[in-house]
């Protein structure tokens, strides 16, 4: 009997001993990581398939391919010798940014649009990438540039970094990786490692301001901070070290703790956690309404260049849709339902027609009185976390909403497309064959 008994106590240790076997650390959650289960919130409130679909599909060919003068931010730029270049542009500012690049890749990853795809990645990397050893933002993407490819700005924001690594994967994923820059796996693989571990760096970058060019000497280094475990707002010494609560992604570190290369895995898994206990102390305890920056311990950042940024900004509008993502893939926290029954509980008794999308913290002062139609996209993304029964009127709110155009159409209007996915359970996750 005791020898039977030390037997199966050998092979018990012998199991928990494999990796990520029965590990707290890599439990897969009760999300759709685990289950296969999307949510299709538009479905559940009545909509038939057929008109979600026709919802999605019109959303995305008018901001892709509508009228470029009051429609479209995609714009064809020709080719080089990687083929379609193509960007989204910033209409109201007149500029290319990261952020519109990689939320572009990831919509078009997610709509098996490959071509678009690619012709946006060409262009990043045409146009952005750092490609020199010497220079401080060595192995990421200048956050800004003209439409003609000029960089604006130098400087990285690493939310951009962020979404390219997630589009990569699940491209690779889903369409398997080509060759050069087509080979999505490596190149995911190599921005993670410098997210991660990109040596520190010493150099002039420059910035296109109001007066002109200006020259910053920093010392740059990677986009995550290591102790805190949490995504910088800027890796380099312009300004303090702090983060923004809406750059926080724990639904993509999970899947990077489980797909990126492996020395970093247990990183990228204890800045999942990090994040989930971040959201709660960056969000008003009344309000649910986080500032556009914070410092690790969440409190707003209220010195520096952009005192506003200790508000709920434009900025701030996605935070609830990143915890909310991340209760819909892994279910891990129910802090996250806590949230977003919190914010909308605020912005319901603002008036779901009128609420505005600025405001202090405690919700007592609204700053801008524009029900923006980005916010409201949002909010409906707050649904897929929230338990009380108004979440159903969020989601309602973003069906009747028009895709948006005009002026305001490049940020409202992509997180009108990415709403309109997560809502309708086709925001997913595209697992290694």
């Amino acid at each position: 009997m005791m020898k039977e008994l030390r037997a199966t106590l050998a092979i018990l240790a012998f199991i928990l001993l494999l990796p990520g076997c029965c590990s707290t650390k890599r439990a897969d959650g009760a999300g759709a990581y685990a289950t296969g289960h999307y949510r299709n919130l538009f479905a559940e409130d009545g909509h038939s398939q057929q008109e979600i679909q026709h919802k999605i599909d019109s959303a995305f060919q008018q901001l892709f391919h509508g009228d470029p003068a009051g429609q479209a931010v995609f714009y064809d730029a020709g080719s080089n010798s990687n083929g379609p270049l193509a960007y989204i542009t910033d209409i109201k500012h007149h500029d290319v940014r990261t952020e519109g690049l990689s939320y572009g890749m990831m919509i078009t990853v997610e709509m098996n649009k490959k071509a678009e795809f690619d012709a946006l990645w060409n262009w990043s990397k045409t146009y952005l990438y750092h490609s020199s050893p010497a220079d401080p933002s060595y192995g990421f993407f200048s956050w800004q540039a003209k439409t003609n490819g000029r960089v604006m700005s130098q400087f990285v924001a690493p939310d951009g970094e962020s979404y390219y690594v997630m589009a990569l994967y699940f491209a690779a994923n889903r369409w398997g990786s080509g060759e050069g820059i087509y080979n999505y796996k490596t190149e995911a693989d190599q921005l993670l490692m410098d997210m991660r571990h990109r040596a520190l760096i010493t150099g002039r970058i420059s910035m296109e301001g109001r007066n002109g060019l200006t020259n910053f000497l920093v010392t740059a280094g990677p986009l995550f901070d290591a102790k805190h475990k949490m995504v910088l707002f800027s890796p380099s010494t312009e300004r303090p070290a702090f983060t923004d609560p809406s750059y926080h992604l724990p639904a993509f570190y999970e899947l990077w703790g489980r797909w990126g290369p492996p020395p970093d895995r247990d990183f990228w898994l204890a800045a999942a956690g990090a994040s989930r206990d971040f959201f709660p102390h960056a969000a008003n305890p009344l309000t649910g309404l986080s500032p556009d920056y914070a410092n690790f311990d969440g409190t707003p950042v209220t010195t520096g260049w952009n005192p506003a940024a200790a508000n709920f900004g434009y900025d701030a509008f996605r935070v609830a849709g990143n915890w909310s993502v991340d209760w819909s893939w892994w279910a891990k926290d129910p802090r996250e339902r806590e949230l977003s029954d919190k914010i909308q509980a605020f912005f319901e008794s603002r008036g779901m027609d009128t609420y505005g999308c600025r405001f202090t913290l405690d919700g007592r002062r609204q700053l801008d009185d524009r029900h923006a139609q980005g916010l409201v996209a949002v909010n409906a993304d707050a649904s897929l976390a929230a338990t009380d029964p108004r979440a159903r009127n969020f989601v309602e709110a973003l069906w009747n909403t028009p895709t948006p155009d005009g002026l305001e159409r490049y940020y409202e209007g992509l997180l009108y497309m990415m709403a309109l996915l997560h809502c309708s359970g086709e925001f997913r996750i595209w697992p290694p064959q």
